[in-house]
């Protein structure tokens, strides 16, 4: 029997080339013109699944 993929998670992460699995960092989508250029230009990158998620992300994702 097919394996469901967890829906919410699949709009919230990437799968990088190497494998690795990256999510989109918060604090950037409103209230932009009080936040510095530094702190939006941080946000802009993704930023890896930490090693301990990332057997749930797996699991909830398996066929990713």
């Amino acid at each position: 029997m097919k394996q469901k993929t967890h829906s919410g998670l699949k709009k919230r992460i990437r799968v990088r080339s190497s494998g690795t699995l990256s999510l989109k960092k918060a604090c950037k989508n409103h209230l932009l013109s009080n936040k510095s250029k530094r702190q939006k230009k941080s946000c802009a990158k993704g930023m890896p699944v930490s090693f301990t998620r990332e057997e749930d992300v797996r699991r909830m994702l398996p066929y990713a």
